[in-house]
């Protein structure tokens, strides 16, 4: 058996089983961390995982960050987006530039990626068997971790919410973000493989 298979059997256990007061939340919110060499067998696997949670009486939904960092661009104001364009003909290898303007999009007050997942979240809580797929977490690169978006909805997990987290894990509650980010303890979940 594959250790992403195990990892994942692990986890469904976990959720089944559910949070132990011994966890510095009793947030339902759980991470499968994998190598990020793993990224493209992990999208190969969420199917058949995805029908095993189904198999399991979970009514999953998929929240892909990819998915939702281009509708947020996407619903950028014209007139700014030809800014971007005008400045990056200027100075086509100016990449931190274009970084930190997409970045300032996505974690905009009131209309960045940790609202839209807020929203995702409080639609998720009206169906009682829901659980929450995060997908896609790699497309968080260069612009922010996860961590400060689940930091940032802190007592909002009311629904299970996996996270297919790209790292690895250097402790109970340190992981690194796709192997190269500074360790980050912040993340009040559960942790399966890594």
């Amino acid at each position: 058996m594959s250790l992403l298979k195990s990892n994942f059997d692990e986890l469904v256990a976990k959720i089944k089983q559910g949070r132990e007061f011994t966890h510095a939340s009793f947030e339902p919110i759980y991470y499968l961390v994998f190598s990020p060499e793993e990224i493209v067998a992990v999208k190969r696997q969420k199917t058949a995982w995805l029908a095993k949670l189904k198999s399991e009486g979970w009514n999953v939904k998929e929240f892909s960050i990819a998915q939702q960092i281009s509708v947020l661009l996407n619903k950028i104001n014209p007139v700014v987006r030809k800014m971007w364009e005008a400045a990056d003909k200027k100075d086509p290898l100016n990449f931190n530039k274009v970084t930190q303007s997409i970045a300032n999009n996505l974690t905009k007050e009131g209309e960045g990626l940790k609202e839209v997942f807020e929203s995702f979240l409080l639609e998720a809580e009206k169906d009682p068997n829901s659980l929450i797929l995060v997908t896609d977490l790699e497309a968080l690169h260069p612009y922010m971790r996860i961590g400060s978006i689940e930091s940032g909805l802190q007592g909002k997990f009311n629904v299970p919410t996996v996270f297919l987290y790209p790292g690895v894990r250097t402790g109970k509650t340190r992981l690194k973000f796709l192997g190269f980010y500074p360790e980050d303890g912040n993340y009040r979940s559960l942790h399966v493989g890594g």
